[in-house]
């Protein structure tokens, strides 16, 4: 069965196996360099959005790709593949879109078991300051398209590139209340106009 995670894992491998970013393979394909990015492989409702037929034809042409090794790579590799950075980078440029996608090719990559969620990546914990709920060195997954609850904890992004794991308390249209993952540090509200982006924290590998 062809599934969507598997053939946007497919096109990563390709864009992987080319030395390229995911807008750097939509480039060699001649189409719009935000084709395949990880922002645009869902819509606003959390829907699958699938690439197109053309587009994929495109890319396999462009990369010296036959459909039969396109079919393999849709077997399952990738599927549980997921880029990785420390904590520390992640307030840096060029490591996010606007929406809180993983872009650049700066991401170490890791093979992460019976994980399906394209979208998903790693940040490593670097400190005590969310101890002891994550403790340095643990490896955190996020998910930037998975929907968020009052209770979840978070990856939290401010405009003036703060990065911060809280606990989700409240979310309305002024800002989010955060509580923090250590009673030695002061809770948080972030004002919607100084919130870059927020994401679900689906799982800690300690």
């Amino acid at each position: 069965m062809i599934r969507h995670d598997l053939i946007w894992a497919a096109l990563d491998k390709i864009a992987e196996d080319k030395g390229l970013s995911p807008s750097g393979l939509a480039r060699l394909a001649q189409l719009d360099p935000t084709t395949f990015n990880r922002s645009k492989r869902n819509t606003n409702a959390g829907k699958p959005r699938w690439p197109s037929t053309e587009s994929i034809a495109k890319v396999l042409s462009a990369a010296n790709v036959t459909f039969r090794e396109f079919s393999e790579l849709m077997d399952g590799n990738g599927a549980g593949r997921v880029p990785v950075i420390g904590f520390a980078q992640a307030g840096s440029r060029g490591f996010f879109d606007d929406a809180g996608y993983p872009v650049g090719g700066a991401w170490e990559d890791i093979t992460f078991p019976a994980l399906h969620d394209p979208t998903a990546y790693g940040l490593r914990i670097a400190g005590d300051s969310m101890s002891p709920v994550f403790r340095d060195g643990d490896l955190i997954i996020v998910s930037p398209a998975s929907n968020i609850r009052p209770r979840d904890r978070v990856v939290v992004k401010t405009r003036e590139g703060e990065v911060m794991a809280k606990e989700l308390v409240r979310r309305g249209a002024m800002g989010i209340d955060l509580k923090s993952l250590n009673p030695a540090y002061e809770d948080r509200y972030i004002a919607a106009q100084d919130l870059d982006w927020i994401a679900r924290i689906l799982w800690c590998s300690q």
